[in-house]
């Protein structure tokens, strides 16, 4: 599967993370069949938003219903790191579920997709590991 980004959601994306410095910056990724449809901000709740994000839970139960009913689903997250690296940090790794999900990563000016691999991280034994998924800005 190849992610798909107007190039506007991707600025949006750039813009989010260089306001949100020094701290990490979060959202979901709404749509379907890869194509993103709706970036929707989240406040980061994590302890630390400087090493780490935690979607709020108030908007991340809100965003799967509202979805639902427009005959989308939740495509995965976004979140960026400050730090510059945009691979899954060893946070990320231990963090991630093999849910089918995408983890979006925006550090700098750029934005990379990944998904966990299937038997690993929080729901088995050990971090995970990632695949890069392809993403596409039309």
């Amino acid at each position: 599967m190849t992610l798909r980004l107007s190039s506007g959601q991707r600025q949006f994306l750039l813009d989010a993370a260089a306001q949100a410095l020094p701290e990490e910056v979060c959202g979901l990724l709404v749509g379907q069949d890869g194509e993103v449809a709706d970036l929707v901000p989240a406040r980061n709740v994590a302890r630390d938003p400087r090493r780490s994000f935690e979607i709020d839970p108030a908007t991340l139960l809100a965003t799967y219903r509202e979805a639902r009913g427009r005959g989308q689903r939740v495509l995965g997250h976004w979140h960026s790191h400050p730090n510059g690296r945009a691979a899954p940090s060893a946070r990320d790794a231990a963090r991630a579920l093999d849910n089918g999900q995408i983890w979006l990563i925006i550090a700098g000016d750029t934005l990379t997709a990944w998904r966990a691999e299937a038997g690993s991280g929080a729901s088995a034994a050990g971090p995970a590991r990632f695949t890069a998924v392809p993403l596409e800005i039309a």
